[in-house]
């Protein structure tokens, strides 16, 4: 029974449009900033990320130099991907980068009027590359398979 997701599964599953939960390094007794981002990645590419650069998410990441982002199934046979590694990239962001983000999570339609709707306070949004370094997964379709139906 194999737990584990390959490398071909795990990439392709963290390219699939999951709402990612970001986490990075916080300040001295406190825990890890935990939240929940769009994001974009391609099979051997880079996670990227676009955000305000005042937010306290930006800050963090720019003073960690690093981040992880987990994308989940959370519906059965639950499985995870996490991917964590250090930031290679901050630059503006795009108003075609902030629609093709939007366009991943909505229709084109809701996209477009999405990025009209905000472009007055996310004019100045920067995307942030991160290139994967170390994986966590876990996949349990094969262990819901072999469980008796009922239990």
């Amino acid at each position: 029974m194999a737990l584990k997701l390959t490398r071909e599964q795990r990439e392709r599953m963290l390219a699939e449009p999951y709402v990612g939960v970001l986490s990075v390094a916080a300040e001295d007794g406190r825990a890890p900033l935990t939240v929940p981002i769009w994001y974009g990645y391609r099979p051997g590419g880079l996670v990227t990320v676009i955000t305000s650069p005042a937010s306290r998410k930006a800050r963090l990441i720019a003073e960690a130099g690093r981040f992880a982002l987990c994308a989940q199934e959370t519906s059965a046979p639950y499985r995870y991907v996490t991917a964590e590694g250090p930031v290679v990239e901050v630059r503006a962001a795009t108003e075609e980068e902030r629609l093709a983000m939007a366009a991943r999570y909505m229709s084109r339609e809701l996209a477009a009027a999405y990025v009209e709707m905000t472009r007055e306070v996310q004019s100045d949004n920067v995307v942030i590359a991160m290139r994967p370094a170390r994986w966590h997964t876990a996949d349990f379709s094969d262990l819901a398979d072999r469980l008796p139906v009922g239990r």
